[in-house]
């Protein structure tokens, strides 16, 4: 009941109702309308692009997760019990990870200018605070059999991480960075927008001349890549799980 009350007064408050949606659906159509036959002689314009756009995805996933796991660790109390680290490094992360990827390409781009580095560097900070909390939280759930019977025999902390963490947590790891990947491959075809690189910029470009049938082309291509990338990432994942 309380949801209820609390998802109408949301809806009156951002003035969401039915007869918005309805009035809004015939103007949909006609977008939609306007974005068929796509503009497919556009293709080869956007498909390098599109390939820089998978490159940012890529490089500020891998940079992200690898800049992740020292955090995790420090995050993780059954790692590190002492609070005066895990604690400053917790909200160090959740600060991070308030901050949206549109709004971390429009600080690089501020700082080092209209490009795919300032989307790279988004992409990493956003890959860095959603892989380490994902990957601190499975450190805290694995079985403490094996660190304890580590700890007991003498093993100092590489080793316990070494054999004790690391065989438990990997696939779950390599789990949370396909995901990644995944997010960031659509999060990178809107950075452009801002002018950090990648096929956002066409995409913008398109929607701001008009030429429906050219941002048609992109979202169909965007979509593709989005379903292969997908597609791999579940095949991987239920190797590894």
């Amino acid at each position: 009941m309380v949801g209820i009350v609390l998802f109408v007064i949301c809806c009156y408050q951002v003035e969401v109702t039915p007869i918005k949606l309805m009035n809004g659906i015939p103007e949909m159509g006609k977008l939609i309308g306007e974005m068929f036959p796509p503009d497919w002689s556009y293709f080869p314009t956007i498909w390098e692009p599109m390939i820089q756009t998978v490159q940012i995805a890529i490089m500020g996933t891998t940079l992200g997760a690898i800049l992740a796991i020292p955090v995790a660790l420090l995050c993780a109390n059954n790692i590190v019990t002492a609070k005066a680290v895990t604690i400053p490094v917790r909200i160090i992360l959740n600060l991070v990870r308030t901050i949206p990827d549109l709004l971390f390409a429009s600080i690089f781009v501020a700082v080092f200018g209209i490009g795919p580095f300032a989307g790279m560097l988004a992409l990493m900070f956003f890959s860095f605070g959603l892989i380490a909390k994902l990957t601190f939280e499975a450190i805290e759930a694995i079985d403490p059999g094996p660190i304890e019977a580590m700890t007991a025999v003498g093993a100092n902390k590489i080793k316990i991480i070494a054999f004790g963490v690391v065989p438990q947590i990997l696939p779950y790891f390599v789990s949370y960075l396909l995901y990644t990947f995944e997010v960031n491959v659509r999060a990178a075809s809107v950075l452009g927008l801002v002018g950090a690189g990648g096929i956002g910029l066409l995409l913008d470009r398109s929607l701001g001349l008009f030429r429906y049938d050219r941002a048609c082309i992109i979202i169909l291509l965007t979509l593709a890549i989005v379903l292969v990338i997908d597609y791999a990432s579940n095949v991987v994942r239920r190797k590894l799980l």
